[in-house]
């Protein structure tokens, strides 16, 4: 790989602190905030999770939102039990294979190396949306779980849509990254875009804030948080979408939105070693994450992860996403992916944790905005293979297959709730960081700055390049591997977050690289408030 100039005397560390109070991670901030304002005021983790779910979905919408799919795992302590909830997407029921037809050109662009599409239908524009999930399964959690009212759980998302996103230095990188795409749809334009290009801040030492207009999706928030979640699906917000997206090309129909139910179900269970974890079951990661712990536990660990615990977790890594290659059909995806997806953790002060994974797939999704709504839409559709007769192929009514792999995780009084964004390099850093919370017993400020490897099913193994010589060079005894760097941008590994319950003590964290992600406690929230 080319030598790239980057200082070799730069640290860089994020700080973290245990406490009895509720904590909140996840990749931005403002929406740990949001979450941690929640269990200041006495909410659940399942009340913080919708707080925190719905505020990042305005400030770093180009990640997920109302639109978006995933999964979520949910520990309740009073039960001492683990939930899975499915909230994937689904596609169009009168979705037709032969409007997909191939262009005999090769591979297609942006995550999947799949058989490219005519016109990449299944990659940009309408024609890629899927039937999104995220609100559906917020709303049936909440249902059983929560402790305080929907509307009051919106009420930090639509104050940052009011307020409109500010557009900071990583705010215009992200847009810059995805202009000429976002240039095509005039409403993705409209919206993210100055004069048809990436909106410009005024200099490095400029004060002054240039926001986003989201007020039409602040708006749609607030009838969200009126009506409940079923509005995205069943009221006037579902039905301007759909005409929206119809308008646009879209097959999707009222009857696809009115018939869609997330599903909560039995969590994926297994023992390793002393320790048991949870992760969620059918077209996610978790069968692929389980595949990699029953490899890890043949192995024998010393003190502290070395040359042989690293091997142990490239070679487990490496079988598992073949397994998953063969028996899923879900393609590895380009080693230049960008981290196109959102993780964040919950814990509240009894104990109940919650990891949720969300995402519209690509970097902003299809490139296409609802302008009824003002939502950016997902392209759901890519996850399926549009070469027919494979088990993930292209079609009507189907879910999709999903990489995401949130997770709980128990040993002793230690309990974990992790997960991260980054598609296929998902399962590398949650397996590793699982690993190193339960094999080696390391706080989660430890395994968040631990460095690791990515493993995914790929011709090679990515390094971090601050492992030891001697761990590089026993994975080089069996795997091709290329060292890289944590950066900003873009991400060579996955972005995790996570928090950590030892005890009667919470703590969490986030990518040490991510500028915008954090940590919050409720005691952060109490000591702003005092007088």
């Amino acid at each position: 790989m080319a030598e790239i100039a980057l200082s070799g005397t730069q640290s860089v560390r994020k700080t973290v602190i245990e406490t009895p109070y509720g904590v909140v991670a996840a990749q931005n901030g403002l929406a740990a905030r949001a979450g941690a304002e929640v269990l200041a005021a006495g909410g659940d983790a399942v009340d913080a999770a919708v707080a925190t779910s719905f505020a990042i979905g305005v400030v770093e919408p180009w990640m997920s939102g109302p639109t978006a799919g995933g999964a979520m795992m949910l520990w309740r302590a009073e039960e001492g039990r683990a939930y899975a909830l499915n909230h994937g997407m689904k596609s169009p029921a009168a979705l037709d294979p032969a409007d997909y037809p191939l262009s005999g050109a090769g591979k297609a662009g942006d995550l999947f190396p799949w058989e490219q599409v005519v016109d990449d239908r299944n990659v940009f524009g309408a024609t890629a949306v899927a039937i999104p999930g995220t609100v559906d399964g917020l709303g049936q959690v909440h249902a059983k779980f929560g402790k305080m009212p929907w509307a009051d759980l919106l009420a930090p998302a639509i104050r940052h849509a009011r307020e409109g996103l500010l557009v900071d230095w990583y705010a215009a990188l992200i847009i810059a990254s995805s202009t000429r795409a976002l240039a095509v749809d005039p409403d993705a334009a409209a919206l993210f875009l100055e004069d048809g290009q990436w909106p410009t801040i005024s200099g490095w030492t400029a004060l002054a804030e240039k926001r986003l207009d989201q007020s039409r999706m602040a708006a749609t928030l607030e009838q969200i948080a009126r009506n409940g979640a079923r509005e995205l699906y069943d009221g006037e917000v579902g039905a301007a979408m759909v005409a929206d997206m119809r308008a646009k090309g879209s097959v999707m129909s009222r009857d696809d939105l009115v018939a869609y139910r997330a599903e909560l179900m039995e969590a994926l269970s297994f023992d390793y070693r002393d320790a048991r974890l949870h992760a969620v079951p059918g077209l996610t990661a978790g069968p692929t994450f389980k595949t990699t712990f029953e490899a890890l536990a043949q192995s024998r660990f010393g003190d502290a992860p070395d040359a042989d615990t690293y091997l142990a977790y490239a070679d487990a890594l490496k079988a598992a996403y073949e397994k998953r290659l063969s028996t899923m059909g879900d393609e590895n995806e380009s080693p230049e992916t960008p981290a196109c997806t959102t993780h964040f953790s919950v814990v509240d002060r009894k104990g109940n944790m919650v990891a949720q994974t969300q995402t519209l797939l690509s970097i902003f999704g299809s490139r296409v905005v609802s302008p009824s709504t003002g939502l950016l839409m997902n392209n759901g559709l890519m996850w399926f293979d549009p070469v027919q007769g494979r088990p993930n192929s292209l079609g009507p009514s189907k879910r999709c297959l999903m990489n995401v792999c949130p997770v709980i995780g128990e040993k002793g009084q230690t309990r974990i709730a992790f997960g991260a964004s980054g598609g296929r390099k998902i399962v590398s850093a949650v397996s590793q960081m699982s690993s190193f919370a339960l094999d080696f017993d390391m706080g989660v400020e430890d395994v968040f700055h631990q460095p690791r490897i990515d493993s995914s099913g790929g011709a090679f193994i990515v390094a971090d390049d601050k492992l030891p010589s001697a761990v590089i060079d026993a994975l080089a005894t069996r795997h091709e591997v290329h060292r890289t760097r944590r950066t900003v941008f873009p991400y060579a590994f996955a972005c995790p977050a996570g928090v950590m319950r030892r005890g009667e003590l919470n703590s969490g964290c986030t990518e040490i690289m991510s500028p915008w992600g954090d940590a919050i406690s409720e005691a952060d929230i109490q000591d702003t408030q005092k007088p």
